[in-house]
């Protein structure tokens, strides 16, 4: 949105300085839900800069290493909550918005890729500082254009741990690449009691510095595929990972979890590399004891260039549930959304909404959310 700067952009980024920034806004109209309808609009504002060493400095020894920083703003205001009148669980939260609001630092770090490591590029990829658990392993794309939070992010996890958009912690991840088409990722981060509170604006990089003995560790591991299948060389991905959080004292034990994961593109329009059917789907598990969120499960539909002369825009539809271990009838949450995403440009997009949650908090006690909206945002 904001161009090229008068051209200090361009010879910036011919430096190896690169600087991102993107605004997203919902409207969140409540038609119907527990504590009947009304109007919302949640929105946060993110800034983040990427720097080539090798670009920067001008030396090949440091060819591969990049440096970054994000950080970013979240509308802390409670009356712009859709959740204050669906009453969901935090997992099943209209907005994805909602966790870690107000200025926060999201991540901070070095990324290395060996350039040429065994005849091969990437083969070995390593990463260190202030990271999001959430933004190195379960990678889904196409889960990122909804809103619903448990679609968008938690997928099951963050019902349990806080692997969310606002729990950022000290971490590192080792990825080894073999192939073009097989990759084997492991994470270790430090894990630390309520880490997504607004107080600590993502700063809090001692952990609880009042109780040493409340943190604890933090594993992911992850391996999976990504084939290009049939004489259309269709792109896919399918991984199996895991995790085990331990908290120290504050925690009362460890969790451990695990999940699958299966996107593939079904129809490529003939002449074009995007647009088309894509699929997404997975599966996450956890023992029922000391997890909210045993079993849980989204799958996808996402067609982009829907109408003729719109390739960029798509439609989609998702539907998501999960059981919840402490409802007494044994029940869950359901989630369906869908919507259309109209980008107006380059830069900028609008993308009509509607959600429909069915026994929002776990059980029928509390009523069904129906919300229709539009989600809107730039990039700068």
């Amino acid at each position: 949105m904001t161009g090229d700067w008068f051209g200090a952009r361009e010879d910036l980024e011919s430096r190896g300085i690169k600087f991102e920034g993107r605004w997203r806004g919902a409207f969140y109209g409540v038609l119907a839900s527990e504590e009947g309808a009304g109007g919302f609009f949640d929105q946060e504002l993110a800034f983040g800069a990427v720097v080539d060493f090798d670009k920067a400095l001008g030396t090949q020894l440091l060819d591969g290493l990049d440096g970054f920083i994000e950080g970013r703003w979240r509308d802390p205001a409670s009356v712009d909550n859709p959740n204050e009148a669906v009453r969901a669980a935090g997992m099943f939260n209209p907005s994805p918005y909602e966790t870690g609001v107000d200025w926060r630092l999201a991540a901070c770090g070095l990324r290395y890729s060996t350039p040429g490591l065994g005849g091969r590029k990437g083969l070995l990829a390593l990463s260190g500082g202030w990271l999001r658990p959430v933004r190195e392993f379960l990678n889904q794309p196409l889960s990122l254009n909804f809103l619903n939070a448990a679609i968008q992010s938690a997928k099951g996890l963050g019902g349990n741990i806080p692997f969310s958009s606002g729990f950022s912690t000290w971490g590192g991840t080792v990825e080894v690449k073999p192939l073009d088409w097989q990759y084997t990722k492991a994470g270790l981060f430090m894990s630390y009691p309520e880490g997504t509170l607004a107080e600590n604006h993502g700063l809090m990089m001692q952990g609880d510095a009042h109780d040493p003995a409340n943190n604890g560790e933090f594993f992911m591991g992850e391996t999976g595929f990504t084939p290009l299948v049939g004489e259309g060389r269709l792109p896919g991905k399918y991984a199996f990972g895991g995790y085990f959080y331990g908290q120290g004292n504050a925690d009362g034990g460890s969790r451990y979890g695990f999940y699958w994961q299966a996107d593939q593109m079904l129809f490529r329009e003939p002449g074009s590399a995007e647009e088309g059917l894509r699929l997404f789907t997975m599966v996450s598990f956890a023992p029922p004891y000391n997890n909210r969120w045993p079993l849980y499960a989204q799958g996808g539909l996402v067609y982009q260039g829907p109408a003729p002369g719109r390739p960029a825009d798509f439609a989609q539809v998702a539907v998501a549930g999960g059981r919840d271990s402490r409802s007494s009838n044994r029940t869950g949450t359901m989630v369906v959304e869908g919507g259309y995403r109209v980008q107006i440009n380059d830069w900028a997009f609008l993308q009509p909404f509607v959600q429909c949650i069915i026994q929002p908090a776990g059980g029928p006690e509390v009523s069904d959310g129906f919300i229709a909206g539009f989600f809107t945002g730039v990039n700068f």
